[in-house]
């Protein structure tokens, strides 16, 4: 019961924003003789993660990326000597400039479960047109298992109407003014991937126009608007 409040203390310090390493060393302390072990521990931890952020910065331009953890889910296993714990975490990676992925990790600890997270995550990025730089070129829908997503594009100033998971993506994608809604299932493992699935098929008139062999004031052009105007929206394109 001892190592069942433990886990719940720390997972409750980390969803609240604690450093991971506090929280590892208020369980050391709460376990009396083994404070020191776990206080060096969590020091050890916690220093280890600062320098895989740092690696990570380099592998990545030194530019910063945005880490959101978005889910921690525990196990629990009952076996002779009483219950092993595991955690699962989920975790959103973007650089906030059109660039976004997402991991989970499994470990025995929490802090080493958002580590491997983060690792995936920043190994499976894709990147997104976003027009204007603050949202999508065009509405979409994605889906995944029970899943089912709605993006759409909107206009300065409307902000990101998403919730959970789905705000997690458009705040490390960078988006500024977006519109979406889940719908079928509350899992946040399907509701990312349902969104990831949307995100995937975003275009830009830039690309369009290059795989079609035209010039994107043509394509502009196609819905009444004059030359001078095609012309003008084209160069206002930034991606």
């Amino acid at each position: 019961m001892a190592d069942e409040t433990n886990q719940e203390t720390e997972v409750a310090a980390v969803e609240a924003g604690a450093p991971e390493g506090d929280a590892r060393e208020g369980r050391g302390r709460g376990r009396g003789r083994g404070g020191d072990r776990g206080g060096d521990r969590g020091g050890r931890g916690r220093g280890d993660r600062d320098n895989r952020r740092g690696r990570g910065g380099d592998e990545e331009g030194g530019e910063e990326l945005i880490e959101k953890l978005v889910h921690i889910n525990r196990v629990s296993k009952t076996v002779k000597g009483g219950k092993r714990f595991g955690f699962a975490a989920l975790v959103v990676v973007g650089d906030g400039k059109g660039r976004v992925g997402f991991g989970h990790g499994k470990a025995r600890e929490v802090p080493e479960a958002i580590t491997k997270a983060t690792a995936s995550a920043k190994k499976k990025m894709i990147r997104v047109p976003l027009k204007e730089g603050r949202t999508l070129h065009h509405d979409g829908k994605g889906h995944f298992g029970a899943g089912k997503v709605n993006v759409r594009s909107a206009p300065a100033g409307t902000g990101i109407i998403a919730g959970g998971p789905m705000r997690a993506v458009f705040e490390s994608l960078g988006v500024a003014d977006v519109v979406t809604k889940s719908v079928g299932t509350s899992n946040p493992y399907n509701m990312i991937r349902a969104t990831f699935d949307a995100l995937t098929d975003q275009t830009s008139p830039k690309s369009v126009a290059q795989r079609r062999g035209k010039k994107v004031a043509d394509l502009l052009g196609r819905g009444g608007a004059s030359a001078v105007e095609a012309e003008a929206a084209a160069e206002a394109i930034v991606e």
